[in-house]
């Protein structure tokens, strides 16, 4: 059989911030919800055609190490569903591992929806995140992967539910995120993470409470009415809460990589900005109003010498949409 990529399904899923927890000790009565943005880089994508023999095929190193994780995504997918057509996976790109942009559920939840579109199912994106075992305390990724935009959603009420969307706002256009990457490092997850989550004291009622209304009253708002102080300033005492409240798990630091650490600090030193550290890191964030303000700081800081040179730095925007789904084999039918 000779394969032709015009015959394949194609998804393309974002990446996104996670930009902090309302209430992780469930103090208010209901664990977890989260805030977070989906970014228009980085992204993953995935290609998925029919072929004599399974294959997974990878375009790059990073995507080599996905692998065996994609692979134990099409067997729970078939056991779901039945389905055992051979296939051949291309992972033509991936989100940097552990790193704070939701790596793990766009990969499962862009594999999932190309598998459901290659067979004509009609599964919505919360039941492919509950069969490959995604969205446990944040349904941000799996909202995102679906929408888009600037996300709150109220944590999952059960085991294996996914978490509600409260709430979605666009971010004005002109806004813009420098992402900075910590290529040395990785933060928690797996069994790692979920030691760390257990040892940490419960973030106190009051606590919680704040940052609740900080998202209500300042982040929301000013996302959505393009009052940028007002958001910056909402997310700026989010990130202080809830660093103070995880440090213990990072080294006594709000971030992961010290390196990023200095770096956002130089990034937001001499703008109004947003700024704080995306899940367990590495990767940190600057927020800020305009393209103009986003290079200026960049320039800035690299001039002072506060960006290591082993650091990764991108300026991207908010997306206002979820993942792309391309049926090539519908593109050639009709064409």
């Amino acid at each position: 059989m000779t394969l032709d990529a015009r015959a394949a399904v194609t998804v393309r899923a974002p990446a996104r911030l996670h930009l902090g927890f309302l209430d992780p000790s469930a103090t208010l009565g209901r664990a977890f919800g989260s805030l977070g943005l989906v970014l228009d880089a980085p992204e993953t994508e995935v290609e998925l055609m029919a072929a004599p023999a399974d294959e997974i095929v990878a375009a790059n190193d990073a995507a080599a190490a996905e692998t065996a994780r994609a692979a134990a995504h099409l067997q729970r997918l078939r056991d779901h569903t039945g389905r055992t057509q051979p296939l051949r996976l291309r992972l033509r790109q991936v989100l940097p591992a552990h790193a704070g942009f939701g790596s793990g559920t766009q990969l499962a939840l862009a594999i999932g929806r190309a598998f459901a579109c290659w067979h004509g199912l009609d599964v919505d994106t919360a039941t492919l995140a509950r069969w490959l075992g995604r969205g446990r305390r944040s349904g941000i990724g799996i909202a995102g992967f679906d929408q888009g935009g600037l996300l709150v959603d109220g944590g999952p009420a059960a085991e294996g539910e996914v978490a509600p969307v409260l709430a979605r706002v666009d971010l004005p256009e002109s806004w813009r995120i420098v992402i900075v990457q910590d290529p040395r490092r990785q933060g928690l997850s797996g069994s790692e993470e979920r030691r760390a989550i257990g040892a940490l004291a419960a973030l106190p009622r009051a606590q919680a409470a704040d940052i609740c209304h900080q998202v209500l009253m300042r982040v929301l708002p000013g996302a959505a009415t393009g009052d940028f102080p007002a958001f910056a300033a909402g997310i700026n005492r989010v990130q202080q809460v809830l660093g103070d409240h995880f440090a213990p798990a990072q080294g006594g630091s709000a971030y992961s990589s010290a390196a990023v650490a200095r770096a956002v600090g130089r990034l937001g030193a001499t703008h109004d900005a947003a700024t704080g550290q995306s899940s367990w890191g590495p990767t940190g964030f600057v927020i800020l109003p305009s393209p103009s303000s986003a290079e200026a700081a960049v320039t800035a800081a690299r001039a002072t010498g506060a960006v290591d040179a082993s650091l990764e730095l991108r300026i991207v925007s908010a997306s206002r949409r979820g993942a792309v789904v391309v049926d090539g084999r519908e593109q050639r039918r009709r064409a």
